[in-house]
């Protein structure tokens, strides 16, 4: 059974009038094998509602979608499903930011950039979605300050994800390593090493991402190994 099956499932079992949030508590306690399905509805959904951070939604932004997940013609209407669901849903994205947390994050911990949680693969796909124009609104910086935030990262995680994603933004490369400035070689050379690890499909994919999700993680891996060049040649000069 594909995921767009177990998506379409979720969706019809909606009474009517229900707001696609209410899948996401449906989703609580299920297994596993589902997380696949919430993580992929949470990108939909967060990201029908970042679209008009910026004050519009673009082609491009449309078009990130479709590079992120990658649809058969015939599952196309799930996902433009989830999309309008979200998009209809008088709801704030909050709401649907703390519906996810809950989801993923139950116990309401505190998240850091060296925790490799699956709320931070959606932080990233977001902020894939937001880039996909060619520009970082304030408007979208804002939108994914206050939803990892409401995810439990920290400003630090937060720092380090962007540093990561968005050109121009400050890349510090302790912030990307999610390391304090103090960081020894050594403790620079242990997170590089995690995170390289941590991009590992088979790594990714046991934390209950799908496959569209691990592509994502490619140019995370830039930007980590980059930062990692940076400190060890520092520190060699």
């Amino acid at each position: 059974m594909s995921i767009w099956t177990r998506i379409a499932d979720a969706l019809s079992a909606l009474a009517a009038g229900e707001p696609l949030s209410v899948v996401f508590d449906r989703l609580r306690g299920a297994p596993d094998p589902e997380k696949s399905v919430g993580f992929t509805i949470a990108v939909l959904a967060l990201g029908a509602k970042m679209a008009k951070a910026d004050g519009e939604v673009s082609r491009a932004e449309v078009t990130a979608f479709r590079r992120i997940f990658t649809l058969p013609r015939t599952e196309e209407k799930h996902a433009a499903r989830v999309f309008d669901l979200a998009r209809q849903d008088v709801a704030g994205f909050d709401a649907y930011a703390a519906k996810i947390a809950r989801l993923f994050n139950p116990t309401g911990a505190r998240l850091c950039a060296d925790d490799h949680h699956i709320l931070i693969d959606l932080l990233e796909a977001l902020f894939n979605i937001a880039l996909a124009d060619g520009s970082y609104h304030p408007g979208e910086d804002a939108f994914l300050a206050h939803v990892a935030e409401v995810f439990g990262l920290d400003e630090g995680c937060f720092r380090a994800v962007r540093a990561r994603l968005v050109e121009g933004a400050p890349r510090d490369p302790y912030d990307v390593l999610g390391l304090p400035r103090d960081a020894t070689l050594a403790e620079a050379r242990a997170a590089w090493k995690a995170l390289v690890r941590d991009c590992h499909p088979d790594v990714m994919q046991a934390r209950g991402l799908p496959p569209e999700a691990v592509r994502l993680a490619e140019r995370r891996l830039i930007a980590i190994n980059a930062a990692w060049a940076e400190i060890s040649g520092k520190v060699a000069a």
